[in-house]
């Protein structure tokens, strides 16, 4: 009679993982891809993403003290996981004091505001993002070109200096809009090689892929996400973006370049795979991902915006208390 039986609510599966190792990790998988940003575009972009960090933290920090009166939860990486994909998906010349202001509306309006990590139903550096290019419009899309000495990029230079274009999806979408050819634009637009380590205009995280795909399968490996929304994700737009692409190639760019040109693989790795704001269930993941991919591709094809990946994951995380709903399985005994 000395042995016990505890009758508790679920979940009874224990793990070892804590919401700080997971985090961590996820910190541990982005630095690739700010590695090859600094390479990139020189220590501005160290510099954009340190303060970003710092401005999270501290946004946080506060609320949490001073408006909650509660312990800080800094210390779980939330925080500087937000700081960091909000770096990435900025442009390096960004004024630092709109960093700030877009930290506080990430960290204040779309986390803290509805109870912090783990009660938010829209991915917070997402939102940050999104008010950022309502409110700045002319700075956030102002995009510094990785800048090449002698074979090699400069590391010192300020990014201010820095030249400045237009992104490849921008450029494609302003001159097709004006009557040209895609035939006539491929001498002016950079390969599929350099569109995948990253030589070409961007956001910080967002230029080179192959960096964002080592940090996403470390990811994989590490089991802090599955394949299931990037792959879903990227078959979404190749599905639609291909159709038209078939359908007139002089005037619809092919996947592969949707693929590797904007935020793509950087919102289906790091951006619709966080766990708050993603479906539960595997078959509601697929449903996401792929619904997110064909909304990133039609709002590229239709829209006057020549982006779409931060709305479309944005717009369906509104939608996965529905998704969750319609694929959960029925428990067994109920009618």
């Amino acid at each position: 009679m000395n042995q016990k039986t505890v009758i508790s609510l679920s979940p009874h599966i224990k793990d070892s993982d804590t919401t700080e190792k997971i985090m961590r990790r996820v910190a541990i998988a982005l630095l690739p891809a700010l590695i090859m940003s600094v390479y990139f575009f020189g220590l501005r972009a160290l510099f954009v993403s340190a303060w970003a960090v710092i401005c999270c933290a501290g946004t946080e920090l506060c609320i949490q003290k001073l408006l909650f009166k509660r312990a800080s939860s800094v210390h779980d990486f939330s925080a500087i996981v937000t700081g960091m994909l909000l770096a990435f998906n900025l442009p390096s010349n960004i004024p630092l004091w709109q960093v700030a202001v877009g930290s506080l509306a990430a960290i204040g309006a779309a986390k803290m505001t509805f109870g912090g990590l783990g009660k938010n139903p829209f991915n917070p550096a997402l939102i940050g993002r999104a008010f950022m290019l309502a409110s700045f419009p002319a700075d956030m899309t102002c995009w510094p070109l990785p800048h090449a000495v002698d074979g090699l990029l400069n590391f010192t230079r300020s990014g201010f200096d820095a030249e400045t274009g237009p992104t490849v999806l921008a450029l494609i979408k302003e001159n097709v809009k004006n009557g040209a050819a895609l035939d006539t634009l491929r001498s002016t637009l950079p390969g599929y090689k350099n569109l995948f380590l990253g030589f070409t205009g961007g956001s910080l995280g967002e230029v080179s892929g192959a960096a964002v795909l080592i940090g996403c399968a470390y990811l994989i490996f590490r089991k802090v996400i599955t394949w299931h929304i990037p792959f879903f994700y990227l078959a979404g737009l190749s599905a639609l973006t291909g159709l038209f692409w078939i359908s007139n190639p002089q005037i619809y760019a092919d996947p592969l370049l949707h693929i590797l040109s904007g935020g793509a693989l950087l919102g289906a790795c790091f951006m619709a795979t966080d766990m708050v704001t993603s479906p539960v269930t595997v078959k509601g993941q697929i449903i996401f991902a792929a619904a997110g991919g064909i909304l990133c591709g039609a709002i590229r094809i239709f829209g006057s915006y020549p982006e779409g990946c931060s709305y479309s994951i944005l717009i369906l995380n509104a939608f996965v208390p529905l998704i969750d709903k319609f694929v959960t399985p029925v428990r067994y005994g109920k009618n």
